[in-house]
């Protein structure tokens, strides 16, 4: 994650940037256009994935259609540091295509320019997609170009051998992970099954990812708002339990698969498909791995059931084009997000029944899901995205205040003898303190 005091040198070594030199043919910002050079485009995916290739695919196509060159550059590890770097270095990419929680540390770095929502095809976007498009002061700062919610992938197999059945509350979930723990579920004759995968590390907030769904469907809530201001309510009754409930999976059931509290989600996909845990929290983008390695029949996708808060919250997400500043391609900007956002552009993206999807759910309300995906298990993402989806709050700056709950959650469910209340008071006197850094505390 980077550091606190990168925004502000970031952000001014941009700043200087942007103001160097005298210019006949300018953008928005001062940049001097080049028209004729490559649109430098980059992606938050593994290089050599499937997903690159679709990136690429989309690209070309946008370069047969309008003329306008393009570079794509598929990065993962430590996406955001080399973003800083390459800002450092005056060398930013003009497209960066990354994740919707993203937007404010990259609107408050100064690195992104604003967008107008009038550009052609905006309205025809979800006005939800629109949502995670915008900043704390209301005005957009990115395109929106996937969307994307979450659900429960569960081993059919060994649902069926355990005799459970299918979740319809929290109960029954904690009941089928420990019949999955205890009950042999992969009928090895050995005690080495869990019931969940958790993806526990602190690392990008992942922690805090994971428990996010959790904590809005207990009641429970980060943080409460009113009147554009904000105020911790981590520490809140239904805050607490719904942690203490994710807590007894780690402590005291022992339901979660050894090593969760480090684990990455690209490790948590591997333990998933290895036979070691048999519930796992995850988005559309790992059915056709799974398809691969576990087979279609062996597992299944349904919703978070309602919680203690009388309803299922799923955490919405997804990916935004940010239309980098100072770029010298302004016009070639507007226009490959054109591209993207159209029909044809969703649909390249979407990638079939493929594993190479880059957009999960269409943005676009022209486009039919069922017209470019015949598996009907991405209806059920989608089903859960219009009902149950809900964004992280639209503060100046969501970073900060993520990776400050992840350490907070990752401690808790490391130390099974702690104090949740106790720690969780401290985690709201740490989000208090964030809001009013950034100017939002009321």
């Amino acid at each position: 994650m980077p550091d606190r005091t990168a925004p502000r040198r970031v952000g001014a070594l941009l700043a200087l940037a942007l103001v160097a030199g005298t210019v006949t043919a300018c953008g928005g910002d001062g940049t001097e256009q080049d028209p004729k050079g490559a649109l430098q485009i980059w992606i938050r995916k593994p290089p050599g994935s499937a997903t690159e290739q679709t990136t690429k695919d989309l690209a070309a196509r946008f370069t047969s259609a309008s003329g306008v060159p393009t570079r794509v550059t598929a990065l993962f590890e430590d996406f955001e540091t080399k973003l800083q770097q390459a800002a450092a270095q005056k060398q930013l990419p003009d497209i960066v295509i990354n994740d919707t929680a993203q937007l404010g540390t990259l609107v408050k770095q100064g690195l992104v320019r604003e967008v107008d929502p009038g550009i052609a095809g905006g309205a025809d976007l979800t006005p939800i997609s629109w949502d995670a498009a915008k900043g704390a002061d209301g005005k957009r700062y990115a395109v929106p170009f996937s969307a994307q919610s979450f659900a429960l992938f569960i081993r059919k197999d060994w649902r069926e051998k355990v005799g459970a059945p299918v979740p319809a509350s929290w109960d029954q979930l904690e009941e089928l992970g420990r019949k999955f723990t205890t009950g042999d579920p992969d009928g090895n004759g050995k005690a080495d099954t869990y019931g969940f995968v958790i993806p526990g590390s602190t690392k990008r907030g992942y922690t805090s990812w994971y428990a996010t769904s959790f904590l809005w469907s207990a009641g429970g809530d980060f943080l409460t708002a009113a009147g554009g201001k904000y105020r911790a309510a981590v520490n809140s009754p239904r805050s607490v339990a719904a942690i203490d409930y994710l807590k007894k999976e780690f402590c005291t059931d022992k339901t979660v698969v050894p090593g969760a509290v480090t684990l990455e989600t690209t490790q948590a996909h591997q333990v998933f498909e290895s036979g070691k845990g048999g519930i796992y929290f995850t988005g559309p983008y790992n059915m056709a791995r799974f398809d691969k390695s576990l087979g279609k029949d062996k597992y299944e996708v349904v919703p978070l059931p309602a919680g203690p808060g009388g309803k299922a919250v799923s955490l919405a997400e997804g990916e935004n084009l940010y239309l980098m500043a100072g770029s010298a391609h302004e016009d070639g900007q507007r226009k490959f997000a054109e591209y993207a956002i159209s029909p044809e552009g969703q649909a390249l993206g979407m990638a079939g029944d493929t594993d190479g999807t880059i957009v999960r759910l269409p943005v676009n309300a022209k486009v039919q899901l069922a017209s470019v995906r015949k598996d009907a298990r991405w209806k059920t993402f989608e089903q859960i995205y219009k009902t149950a989806g809900r964004y992280t709050p639209a503060v100046p700056d969501w970073t900060p205040l993520r990776q400050a709950s992840a350490d907070s959650f990752n401690a808790i469910f490391a130390d099974c003898a702690g104090d949740t209340r106790g720690a969780l008071d401290k985690l709201a006197t740490t989000l208090d303190e964030e809001l009013a850094k950034q100017e939002v505390k009321g």
